[in-house]
């Protein structure tokens, strides 16, 4: 009887090792190389976290294409992205933008840091800022095992109705940018910014738009993702999935014609 319950317990712990060793490997992705290993920050407020509607179906990671989880994982990088508001999170421009750079870097894979967070102004992604210190925590942590290879951003929607602060928000991202590269130490990082919907009717979203614009020819290394003819969720706020997908591709079109303009510097 003894033997027989002996025999039980090693049989059940054997199993609970091997069922514990498998539900490991799925938390843990292995990395590649670090050189084969390039990572993009994703950062700004609720467009870029997405709150486009998930479509489970479709829900399908790239098989090079990694998130960083809100436990500090890398993980295969299924929507949503962002953890920012679990209950709203939903497909942002980062779905379309880590499957189109891949998709063109055969030996590499393609880490997301998603840190964007929804209803955010400025004033909190600038240099002493909660969520530009944390962006830049997380990013400088990664350096060890990838290359940071560029950044995506969009934000304004949140300065867009106060005078003071759409009108002083060329000079403010620029400084971001410039810190953020310092920062990081990477000074030629690409930056693309993405426009504001064609939808969004706030009195200084033109004007956000237009410091957008001033920002790709003042500042060396950035650019503009047109945000012409895509559609917004019914809130008349939000993209929704379809559009932040083909938003997330024009990301990956002005992130790879600056990169290629950085390369031809060296």
């Amino acid at each position: 009887m003894k033997i027989k319950l002996i025999l039980s317990v090693a049989l059940f712990m054997g199993l609970f090792a091997v069922s514990s060793s498998a539900h490991a490997d799925k938390k843990t992705t292995k990395l590649p190389e670090k050189e084969n290993f390039h990572i993009y920050l994703l950062i700004g407020q609720s467009n870029m976290a997405g709150r486009g509607v998930v479509d489970p179906a479709a829900n399908k990671p790239h098989p090079r294409v990694l998130k960083l989880d809100k436990k500090g994982n890398w993980v295969p990088a299924t929507d949503p992205l962002h953890f920012d508001k679990p209950k709203i999170a939903g497909v942002g421009p980062g779905s379309g933008f880590g499957p189109a750079i891949a998709d063109v870097s055969p030996d590499v894979t393609i880490g997301l840091i998603p840190a964007a967070v929804g209803g955010t102004p400025l004033s909190r992604w600038v240099k002493g800022g909660d969520l530009y210190e944390r962006a830049v925590k997380w990013a400088k942590k990664n350096q060890k095992k990838g290359v940071i290879k560029g950044a995506i951003w969009h934000q304004g929607e949140g300065d867009s109705s106060n005078p003071e602060l759409y009108n002083s928000y060329q000079k403010r991202l620029s400084g971001m940018i410039v810190d953020l590269r310092t920062d990081l130490n990477e000074p030629d990082m690409p930056f693309v910014m993405g426009e504001l919907g064609e939808f969004f009717t706030r009195p200084g979203a033109s004007t956000v738009n237009e410091a957008l614009h001033g920002i790709a020819k003042s500042v060396p290394g950035t650019g503009v993702a047109s945000s012409k003819g895509l559609k917004a969720k019914s809130d008349q706020v939000h993209f929704n999935a379809a559009a932040e997908k083909e938003f997330g591709k024009r990301y990956a079109e002005q992130m790879l014609k600056l990169q290629k303009q950085t390369a031809g510097k060296e």
